[in-house]
């Protein structure tokens, strides 16, 4: 098939990888952006595992904790601009709030009118995005941290302890990190078996003997496990220990929410390519 000179440029800019280098990886996977992608991490060639999960849109992630309930809304526009208005600002908390009270289904329905308004009031194009409750069934707490930007909400809930400190750290470690999961066993088995492959073909293209191929790669999905499950990560604060070393006397991580603004839109984007 025609390789674009758009679909090189897509490619580019979600893997770092030279221009020859993308138009290659394309034409070996017949246009497929994603095996593409794969491609170039098995040759060694990508710059940046997931570069594809930046942010494209701008607003606010509004984030609201009150006891045992949390939520996070997200309220998109079109520039960085509006997002700074007094007015937006103060109605992506509200937004928070109701999906605190009321919950995430229905949420935007619910806020239909208020964006409607807003979008009167300020002249640009808005829409209410995602949004995630969370609660405590037990004792313990919940943990938020909304980076400076606030483009980043994270929510950690911790059974079995009070530290409110401890909650906020293990949040801002997830808004760091990223994680897929909270362990090993989480992880969803099709990442899993996309990751192996990777690194299997990328042994393979370092020309390691093939009856030590398996066991090279179970050591480097091992740290891949350690890079993307939030409990056995390296702590940001100190990479001789893992986030799980900070839990103590019963004290567990029972659920996490991460959003950074956009990531779903590039996510609907890659599915429809």
């Amino acid at each position: 098939m025609s390789i674009s000179a758009a679909m090189v440029k897509s490619l580019r800019d979600k893997t770092g990888a030279g221009m020859m280098d993308c138009k290659k990886a394309l034409a070996e996977n017949n246009g497929d952006e994603e095996k593409a992608i794969d491609w170039l991490r098995q040759k060694g060639l990508s710059k940046a595992a997931k570069k594809a999960g930046r942010a494209t849109t701008e607003g606010l992630v509004g984030c609201v904790v009150e006891g045992k309930v949390a939520a996070l809304a997200e309220f998109k526009c079109e520039t960085d601009f509006v997002a700074r208005n007094e007015a937006f600002i103060a109605l992506s908390q509200k937004f928070a709030q109701d999906v605190a009270a009321n919950g995430a289904e229905g949420f935007t329905d619910r806020v239909a009118n208020d964006v409607t308004d807003c979008i009167a009031t300020l002249g640009e194009n808005m829409s209410a995005g995602r949004a995630a409750r969370v609660a405590l069934a037990n004792d313990g707490v919940i943990g938020s941290y909304v980076h400076s930007n606030g483009k980043i909400g994270v929510l950690v809930a911790i059974e079995g302890s009070s530290d409110a400190e401890l909650a906020k750290n293990i949040a801002m470690q997830v808004a760091a990190t990223n994680p897929v999961s909270l362990d090993s066993s989480s992880i969803p088995a099709d990442l899993i078996a996309r990751e192996r492959e990777i690194h299997r073909q990328k042994t393979l293209e370092e020309g390691k003997p093939e009856n030590i191929v398996d066991k090279i790669v179970d050591g480097r999905m091992q740290k891949f496990f350690k890079e993307v499950t939030l409990l056995d990560q390296p702590y940001i604060r100190d990479d001789k220990m893992a986030v799980k070393d900070l839990l103590k006397g019963g004290a567990k991580v029972v659920e996490f929410v991460r959003f950074a603004l956009g990531e779903d839109a590039v996510a609907e984007e890659e599915e429809a390519e």
